[in-house]
C-alpha cells in the first residue's frame, strides 16, 4: 500500500485487492477508506471489478487468534491478501508468522512489490546504497540502544555499511543522543513525510539534528554511516 502518495500504488496491487476474498489489514477502517479512495479515483478501471472483499483485522495483539482462521479460509480455497497500513507488509509490521505458517503447509505465497519507506529514504539520502542494513525500530530503552549501536560500530570494522532505522517522533531526540554517545557527532540523514506534500530529507550532524527536531512530527527514517568523528 502507499506510504503517503496514493498514486504510488501499483496496478497489480489494485487488481489483487479487488479480486481476493479477504484482506488482512492492521486497521479495517483505514483500509476501507483506502479502497473507497481507490475506487473513486480509478472509476473506469473498477467498472468491471464489482467484488467487494471482506476486511479482517490483523495486528500483533490478535495474530495468535487470526492464524488458524486464515489457514482455515485458505484451505477452503479462498484467496487472501495481506497489507499494512502503509508500505510493504512484514517490514516492521505484522505478517511474518502467517507467511511462515502458509509455507509450512504448502500454501502458495506470492509477493506483490510496492512502496517501502526505508528504501525511498535510502535512495534519496545521498549515502551509499550498495551495502546497507535495515534494523527496524531501535530498542525502547537507552541502555539497549547504546549496546546495539556499539555492536554496529564493531561490525563496521569488518563491513562498511549504511544503517537504517525507523524512529517514532517522541523517540528521535533520545535515539540521536545515544547514537552520539557511541559514534560521536557524525552526520546523519533524517527523512519524514515521505511521498507526501511536506516530504523532507534532512542532512547534518547529530547535534544540529537534535536542535532542529526538538519538537518533531511524523515518523522518521534515520540513516547513517558508522564513522565516528571522535
Amino acid at each position: 500500500t502507499p506510504i503517503g502518495n496514493l498514486e504510488d500504488v501499483t496496478i497489480r496491487a489494485i487488481k489483487t485487492l479487488f479480486s481476493v476474498d479477504i484482506i488482512l489489514c492492521e486497521d479495517t477502517r483505514r483500509t476501507g477508506i483506502l479502497l473507497q479512495e481507490l475506487q473513486s479515483r480509478l472509476a473506469i478501471m473498477f467498472r468491471y471489478m464489482i467484488a467487494k472483499p471482506q476486511l479482517m483485522s490483523y495486528y500483533d495483539e490478535i495474530e495468535d487468534k487470526r492464524i488458524p482462521e486464515v489457514i482455515d479460509a485458505l484451505t477452503q480455497g479462498r484467496n487472501i491478501a495481506l497489507i499494512s497500513d502503509a508500505g510493504t507488509p512484514l517490514i516492521s509490521d505484522p505478517g511474518f508468522r502467517i507467511v511462515r505458517e502458509c509455507l509450512k503447509r504448502g500454501i502458495t505465497v506470492e509477493s506483490i512489490p510496492g512502496p517501502s519507506a526505508f528504501l525511498a529514504a535510502l535512495t534519496s539520502s545521498g549515502l551509499p546504497a550498495d551495502n546497507f542494513c535495515f534494523l527496524g525500530y531501535p530498542p525502547e530503552k537507552s541502555a539497549r540502544r547504546i549496546k546495539l549501536f556499539g555492536n554496529l560500530l564493531s561490525i563496521h570494522r569488518c563491513i562498511d555499511s549504511t544503517y537504517i532505522f525507523y524512529c517514532a517522533p517522541h523517540k528521535i531526540v533520545q535515539t540521536l543522543e545515544d547514537l552520539k554517545t557511541v559514534f560521536g557527532d557524525i552526520e546523519v540523514v533524517l527523512a519524514r513525510e515521505l511521498t507526501k506534500i511536506h516530504e523532507e530529507t534532512w542532512r547534518g550532524t547529530i547535534t544540529t539534528a537534535m536542535t532542529t527536531f526538538g519538537s518533531p512530527k511524523g515518523e522518521f527514517v534515520l540513516l547513517f554511516r558508522a564513522v565516528s568523528s571522535k
